[in-house]
């Protein structure tokens, strides 16, 4: 078959009087003067990248690379109006674009039945090298992809995009086209939440319908086909398709690929009575995220149980654990503990209580047994590096005491945005954890977690987190002030940070937040993008690609900040920062009090 073909304005609706609530914040986060540092650029470009093909209207894909294997994909639906139950569709992987030194070939076929997608673990490859892949049937030729297998022995570099929450109503997917612009990049790890299940008014929509990227199908999606649909929609963006064809990818889901705040038995955003059980919509979501995802199928064990490592030779071990669906026990709701304390102690001693409640699991005993495992062979084999792919933040993060700046007229307002904040606001005062979907809700499970590496005498982790549509730089602790390495938050790729609902007062809370948490070394909302972590066996950086815009597919990448890293003893630690305004240079050097 080969032979045969030719080689806007801002919608971000942010709340207007940010003096209701921070009229003299600034004042009180006097860590220095004001002023900007300079914020490297990038360049300027597009991903406005043309029309798909109609046989291949997904594009191309590879993931989960092991030294000798890695998976391809594609989409090959029937065109024309003739039915076409089974479509038989050949492959190809060659050490060069133009194909002329083919190593691998093979032919499969595909129907309705996994809904006309194409999944091949190619094996039989050589460690650390570069490929090219393409598929045709009797209609056409698809994109050529690149990928790259993961190399043994002894690497000088190793290099990630690292992505999240790409939300397809919230803007274009700048984020990837830059990212597919990056030939030094080895793999993109996404941290989760690649599609997202709202319906036409649900999260999202009003942006989607100025931006003219509404939701496919129209309503919440529950069914197969409508899971199916969805993806469909997402793998249809150019600049989706760009990132994937360029580079390999390693994913793991968060909450939204199957509905909002998942867990084992359920979902915020799940409702029995007029959605059925919880099951049988589970089972369509991973079925259409296997379908469609290239990612490889757990062997002998459940489909939910979604966790695996990569080794990069001798530099370092990647984990990409499953925090949702495999032992997460129901979250603790805002609703649940609002008007439960009157003071902190009480608070506080509540919260002492819960550290102890062993039954709030997150990951399971097998999957704990696994991580472990991976990462005591790391160390064992002498990695300088150990990796973690994880879902939602894992370091300790303490509300700040906002009801001094929160009138009553500011929570009226933007409780038209989030139903949730009065009781938010009147929580902080009591300095709970922020977020009890986090690791935080779930102390027990974290202490596990860092008792189980300890024992392996592993305590310095580079933690991948998304989620939040904001960034992050955390020290890691365990109880007992034992530091466990750094934590790497990144923004979404279009879902909104703080910044789109709260606007310029968003970067004051941001700082608050920071002197407040001895774990915070540097947070912000301000903008999108990605990760891009550089290792080698001497040292790290990692850079926050910020996209200037989401809104329209014209932008510019810019550095906002930038982190070394370092082995300290036992541990991994920051060292030299930049980008950073003088402000949150003070406290990333904890000089904020």
């Amino acid at each position: 078959m080969f032979e045969e073909l030719p080689a806007m304005t801002d919608i971000s609706n942010p709340i207007s009087r940010r003096q209701a609530l921070l009229g003299t914040l600034a004042g009180s986060l006097a860590v220095g003067a004001a002023g900007c540092a300079s914020q490297p650029k990038m360049g300027a470009f597009s991903s406005a990248r043309g029309v798909a093909d109609a046989q291949f209207a997904q594009g191309v894909a590879s993931g989960d690379p092991m030294a000798t294997q890695v998976i391809l994909w594609t989409r090959a639906a029937p065109v024309g109006p003739e039915a076409t139950p089974m479509v038989p569709v050949e492959w190809q992987v060659a050490t060069d674009r133009d194909f002329t030194q083919v190593v691998q070939s093979g032919s499969v076929t595909t129907g309705p039945a996994r809904d006309w997608t194409v999944k091949v673990d190619v094996a039989g490859l050589t460690p650390g090298a570069t490929y090219f892949y393409r598929f045709a049937t009797g209609n056409g030729t698809s994109p050529v992809g690149r990928t790259k297998t993961l190399p043994r022995g002894a690497v000088e570099a190793a290099r990630f995009a690292i992505v999240s929450c790409s939300n397809y109503p919230f803007g274009y997917f700048n984020a990837y086209d830059h990212i597919a612009r990056r030939d030094e990049i080895d793999a993109v790890i996404h941290l989760g939440d690649y599609i997202y299940e709202y319906g036409p008014d649900g999260y999202g929509a009003e942006v989607g319908a100025a931006l003219g990227r509404q939701h496919q199908p129209a309503r919440e999606i529950v069914s197969l086909q409508d899971y199916r649909v969805r993806h469909r929609q997402y793998k249809s963006d150019m600049a989706s398709q760009a990132m994937h064809a360029a580079h390999p990818l390693i994913a793991v889901w968060d909450d939204h690929e199957t509905a909002n705040n998942s867990w084992e038995n359920g979902a915020q955003n799940h409702q029995p009575e007029t959605e059925g059980d919880w099951e049988p919509r589970r089972r369509a979501a991973m079925q259409a995220y296997y379908e469609y995802m290239p990612v490889r199928e757990p062997e002998g064990r459940p489909l939910h149980q979604l966790y695996r490592a990569f080794e990069w030779g001798d530099l370092l071990t990647l984990t990409a654990i499953e925090t949702r669906l495999t032992a997460r026990v129901e979250e603790i709701s805002l609703a649940e503990i609002a008007g439960k304390f009157s003071t902190k102690e009480e608070a506080q001693a509540w919260y002492d209580e819960l550290k102890q409640d062993q039954s709030r699991y997150l990951m399971g005993e097998d999957q704990l047994a696994f991580v472990t495992a991976a990462m005591g062979q790391s160390r064992a084999k002498g990695q300088p590096w150990r990796l973690v792919a994880n879902q939602v933040i894992m370091a300790e993060v303490r509300n700040a005491d906002l009801s001094p700046y929160a009138s009553e007229e500011f929570i009226a307002e933007f409780e038209q945005q989030w139903a949730g904040i009065r009781p938010f606001i009147e929580l902080s005062k009591f300095e709970l954890p922020q977020n009890f979907d986090a690791w935080d809700g779930y102390p027990a499970a974290r202490t596990r977690l860092y008792d189980r590496l300890r024992a392996q005498d592993v305590s310095d982790l580079i933690v991948l987190t998304g989620d939040t549509h904001e960034w992050w730089a955390n020290d890691l602790y365990a109880e007992d002030g034992t530091r466990m390495g750094v934590e790497l938050g990144t923004s979404a790729v279009t879902s909104p940070g703080g910044s789109v609902y709260l606007g310029d007062m968003a970067e004051d809370l941001s700082l608050l937040l920071t002197r407040h948490n001895p774990s915070i070394r540097y947070h912000s909302s301000q903008t999108r993008g990605y990760i891009d972590l550089a290792l080698t066996p001497a040292g790290g950086h990692a850079d926050f690609v910020s996209v200037s815009t989401v809104t329209e597919p014209d932008y510019e990448a810019i550095i906002t900040a930038g982190f070394d890293l370092q082995k300290s003893g036992n541990t991994v630690e920051f060292g030299k920062g930049s980008g950073m305004d003088l402000k949150q240079t003070a406290l990333y050097r904890g000089m904020g009090d």
